[in-house]
């Protein structure tokens, strides 16, 4: 309708040259939302039946994992429910991107720790990352010796004290860069030993204090570096984790490595004993995280891990259908 207004032509005809557009390939082009979008490549399949046209006009049910109220609405068993939704996860809900053309560009590491002989950890910065900005205090010469009067010596002069503070400042970015990555290596000795579980709470005064430098300086160099370490490539600020309180009052966990461990229990879990997020809670604590129920909350919804309840009706509904 609203490109029919804009264009001054006849909804009808619009429509037809929707359908025209949508018929084009792949399956799913021009599509007005998703639920349209999964319809065509269902419709290009012969797979457009009535018990599909009620689950696609109920993605919102498919998102919550109501399998019950899918199953009434779509009249189906749980078995054929399951192959439908099979189904639905084999289609493409952007099928537009096989015609972008912009590759991904890959992460390029700005500082490299690998092991030491010695049993210490060698940092470096890539040479690759940094910019290659040298003064020709050559051609400076020879240009000063056709200067005709003072204001031309002093221009050049000037150049020259601009290209040397460039030079200077690049140097000394280069180094804080270093000093930063250094003394985060140096507090995440665990990690890089023994992984995300042995991750320290670390903020950015922490660092700043140790290396003698301003809290902004170290914000400002961790923003957008990477360093590549034994265990994958990691953005620095990654090593920066808010601390969770110990249960027994000891040393406190690192908000990242308790993610870790919330997502393992999930995994971990059986469809006849799913856990909720209080029994999550009393096994962090009975191992020494004390976390409120929200924080384990807000954890499992941040890593895309539905409740208790919905993943128990979905392990069911799977176990029914191995059967």
């Amino acid at each position: 309708v609203e490109i029919a207004v804009r264009l001054g032509a006849d909804e009808a005809a619009v429509a037809r040259v929707l359908g025209v557009c949508q018929s084009f390939e792949p399956a799913g082009l021009f599509a007005r939302d998703l639920a349209e979008c999964l319809s065509l490549q269902l419709q290009a399949r012969d797979r457009l039946d009535p018990a599909m046209k009620a689950l696609v006009a109920n993605l919102e049910l498919l998102a919550r994992r109501d399998f019950q109220t899918l199953k009434r609405i779509c009249g189906v068993d749980e078995e054929d429910l399951l192959d439908m939704l099979a189904e639905i996860r084999a289609l493409d809900p952007r099928p537009g991107l096989a015609f972008s053309g912009g590759a991904s560009d890959a992460i390029v590491a700005d500082v490299e720790v690998r092991a030491a002989n010695d049993g210490s950890w060698a940092v470096e910065l890539n040479a690759d990352t940094l910019p290659r900005v040298l003064v020709d205090n050559v051609y400076f010469a020879r240009v000063s010796s056709h200067a005709k009067d003072q204001a031309e010596k002093d221009f050049l002069a000037e150049c020259l004290q601009n290209a040397n503070w460039l030079t200077r400042s690049l140097d000394q970015r280069a180094k804080t860069i270093l000093k930063v990555a250094s003394e985060i290596v140096r507090q995440q000795d665990a990690f890089l030993v023994h992984g995300v579980r042995h991750l320290k709470p670390l903020n950015l005064r922490t660092v700043a204090d140790a290396i003698g430098m301003h809290e902004s300086t170290v914000s400002r160099v961790t923003a957008n570096k990477y360093m590549l370490t034994p265990r994958g490539v990691f953005e620095l600020r990654y090593f920066f984790t808010a601390s969770i309180a110990s249960a027994e009052g000891g040393e406190a966990h690192s908000s990242e490595a308790v993610r870790d461990r919330i997502k393992q229990m999930i995994d971990e879990e059986k469809p006849a004993d799913v856990l909720s997020d209080d029994a999550i809670v009393d096994m962090l604590k009975e191992s020494g995280v004390d976390i409120a129920r929200r924080t384990v909350a807000k954890y499992r919804e941040g890593m895309n891990i539905p409740s208790s309840v919905q993943r128990r009706r979905e392990k069911r509904a799977l176990a029914n259908a191995g059967r």
